[in-house]
């Protein structure tokens, strides 16, 4: 009778991104390694749980203060050349920039949570930290000031984004 091989994975798990870069020296010579920010994650990679229920919607209180309102009528959002234009100005954006952007000017004013954007811009569930999701939104919020636009990216915390008037 032939052995079979059996390949080992070993699953690490550090919150920050230098913990995470220490596992990776530490793992390097293992077969397989895979590193992750929390238990859950490992679990959802294994398949061990189901992915968790979609979040609840925001709070009533957290909607009640942003009643829905159309964009400013001179903010753009040119998606074939991926610039942002706010009356006869534009700016350039990355894809990022323009797919967080995009979401929120169609629906100025509507909170859109973590996870919705998440899914929507990136394409998976929101994860970790948001650390990436936030760094695109202060990009956008700098672009959105240098053209003096009447529009802001507010924070609605714990829940998400909106588009906003200044």
């Amino acid at each position: 009778m032939q052995e079979i091989p059996v390949a080992s994975l070993v699953i690490g798990i550090a919150s920050s991104p230098a913990e995470r870069r220490q596992l990776a020296r530490l793992l390097g010579g293992s077969d397989a390694f895979l590193i992750v920010s929390t238990v859950d994650q490992a679990r959802e990679f294994l398949g061990v749980v189901e992915a968790p229920p979609a979040p609840a919607p925001p709070t009533r209180a957290a909607l009640a203060e942003v009643a829905p309102s159309p964009p400013p009528p001179d903010l753009a959002v040119d998606s074939d050349r991926r610039v942002l234009r706010w009356r006869d100005q534009e700016i350039d954006l990355t894809r990022l920039e323009h797919d967080v952007l995009l979401c929120l000017v169609h629906a100025p004013g509507q909170v859109w949570t973590y996870e919705r954007l998440h899914l929507e811009v990136w394409g998976n569930r929101h994860l970790g930290r948001g650390s990436d999701m936030h760094s695109v939104v202060r990009r956008v919020r700098g672009k959105l000031a240098r053209l003096n636009a009447a529009a802001t990216i507010h924070s609605v915390r714990g829940v998400g984004f909106r588009l906003a008037p200044v």
